[in-house]
């Protein structure tokens, strides 16, 4: 699987929607998988993201080998750190931590995972990650030990994300956390749109048809649904004809 980016970057010339869904291992049974990999061929999902801000099993590359088995979307890691890396994925969003101030987020990790990454065939694509105010902490929050953006303050979040775009990101991540109460604004998803020109992807705290189609309208190239799945695996059962484009 080759070309990740250019195919995401077709589907945003063309006005083409994209879903991801976000697999986190530690929440993941084994023995279940050929059911959630049904579930994600019957689904929507042009995408699967796999990782977490903390993923303490090892069965990662397992994990991986098994969905391929039976799906033929991309898999893309979202790794919490370096230890998250697996040859047996397409890519990997190589992620710098935009919105917090944190070194470790900011370059330690990505230099860590810099000679594992040499060692693989992942595509590698730099993304700038923004934590955005939810309404809750989040894990991301916890793990970064890093502030979100303040949701009332649009011009921020553009600024932030201007200069992801400025320093070669090619993907920014909007990002309300996983379960947040509240997801990024739409508002905020409409300006940051109106203001760079690489994709965006939306996720945290979408819950329904209702949430992904606003994020779409205001602007997002991609939508990630984790915790929504995660919780009722027939979340996307009624919406196949609806949800994308």
């Amino acid at each position: 699987m080759t070309n990740i980016y250019n195919n995401i970057l077709q589907s945003k010339a063309k006005k083409e929607k994209l879903l991801a869904i976000l697999l986190d291992p530690d929440k993941i049974d084994l023995k279940n998988l050929a059911v959630l990999v049904e579930k994600i061929n019957h689904s929507p999902a042009t995408h699967i993201f796999i990782g977490g801000s903390l993923v303490e099993t090892d069965i990662l590359d397992d994990l991986i080998i098994k969905i391929k088995q039976n799906c033929s979307l991309p898999i893309i890691l979202f790794p919490g750190n370096p230890s998250q890396i697996s040859n047996k994925a397409d890519g990997i969003l190589f992620l710098t931590l935009i919105s917090g101030r944190n070194p470790d987020f900011l370059i330690e990790h990505q230099v860590k995972a810099a000679p594992i990454l040499k060692q693989t065939h992942l595509e590698i694509i730099s993304t700038g990650y923004i934590l955005i105010e939810s309404g809750t902490e989040t894990a991301v929050e916890r793990v970064s030990k890093t502030i979100p953006l303040d949701r009332n303050n649009p011009d921020l979040v553009i600024a932030t994300a201007q200069a992801g775009e400025m320093l070669g990101n090619k993907l920014i991540y909007l990002e309300a956390g996983s379960g947040a109460n509240q997801t990024v604004p739409t508002e905020m998803i409409q300006l940051v749109a109106l203001n760079i020109g690489i994709p965006i992807i939306v996720g945290g705290g979408i819950v329904d048809l209702q949430g992904i189609q606003k994020a779409y309208i205001a602007g997002a190239d991609m939508v990630v649904i984790g915790t929504a799945f995660e919780k009722n695996l027939n979340f996307f059962l009624n919406l196949k004809s609806n949800i994308v484009n």
